[in-house]
């Protein structure tokens, strides 16, 4: 079986650690508050941020099978699997959420994934919802003709992914008291507190609303390494109306971080990250003297931002 440092995903250069970048905003600075920037967004050029460190693993343990994946016409995840696949020469079959959209023009983001190779296969939403119950996930994978395919869960959050992930808060260790990260399937912020150092925190913000990611995160850390680890914990309240829910305010919040830092912001996940981190700070939730990391996972994709502005 392969690993991520075997030459098959070594030869794709990924740029680790990521560069830390401490920046000076006035917000953070007259509360005695430091704000650094982990870069995963460098990590590489087409598996970006937390996507390379959830899927090297998984690519890894696939050994060269064929690779299932599950997401939204917008997904992200999606994206860098197909892109991974093209890079590595592995077959790729997105599950893609919403039988409605089978038969019409791809979308850009869907597009992209078709010219890297991914096989589409489109379920109705019921089905999709049902896709963790065994047998309704055996039912998808024979329609797609996928039975002997690797399986990797939606947002690529596994066992794998988690212990991957562990590696981001091994890279801060020392750096931060602090360490916030956007979630959407927990993973990312799973593995991140198990990589911290005893004493740092590491906090999340979920993108979706629903109040469910406590659960999804304990889970993933007790299959990834059998218990909780790390300290960790999460604030619900920055979501903006649920997943894909850019609001104008979220959106004008972003471009002045932009200007003001000259970092492409990407609004689904980072932006709400920031926005949330910002409120944190002016609630004074950290003490002076903290150093507070926020985890840079992805950079925006034009075409799904000017799609998802409200």
């Amino acid at each position: 079986m392969t690993s991520p440092d075997t030459p098959g995903i070594a030869a794709l250069r990924p740029r680790l650690p990521s560069p830390v970048q401490e920046v000076v905003d006035d917000r953070f600075e007259r509360r005695g508050v430091r704000l650094l920037l982990k870069r995963d967004d460098l990590i590489h050029p087409e598996l970006i941020g937390n996507k390379w460190r959830k899927l090297a693993p998984n690519l890894a343990a696939a050994a060269g099978r064929a690779v299932v994946t599950f997401g939204g016409a917008w997904s992200n995840h999606l994206r860098a699997t197909a892109a991974a696949g093209r890079l590595l020469g592995i077959p790729t079959i997105g599950v893609v959420r919403g039988d409605e959209l089978a038969g019409r023009p791809l979308n850009p983001s869907l597009a992209r994934c078709a010219a890297d190779g991914m096989r589409l296969h489109f379920v109705d939403r019921a089905t999709y919802r049902g896709k963790s119950e065994p047998r309704t996930l055996a039912g998808i994978l024979r329609a797609a003709d996928a039975e002997e395919a690797y399986v990797v869960p939606e947002g690529g959050s596994n066992a794998e992914a988690v212990r991957g992930c562990r590696a981001l808060g091994a890279e801060l260790r020392g750096r931060a008291e602090a360490v916030a990260v956007a979630c959407g399937t927990g993973g990312t912020l799973a593995g991140l507190a198990a990589g911290l150092a005893p004493g740092e925190r590491a906090l999340g913000v979920p993108v979706l609303k629903g109040g469910f990611l406590a659960a999804e995160t304990d889970a993933l850390q007790r299959a990834a390494f059998g218990g909780r680890r790390g300290t960790w914990s999460l604030d619900e309240r920055f979501h903006c109306g649920g997943y894909a829910r850019v609001p104008a305010e979220l959106d004008a919040f972003a471009a002045d971080f932009e200007h003001r830092h000259g970092l492409p912001v990407e609004r689904l996940y980072v932006a709400k990250l920031l926005y949330g981190l910002v409120t944190l700070v002016g609630e004074s939730a950290f003490p002076r003297g903290t150093a507070v990391a926020a985890v840079i996972t992805g950079r925006p994709f034009p075409e799904t931002s000017a799609r998802l502005l409200l």
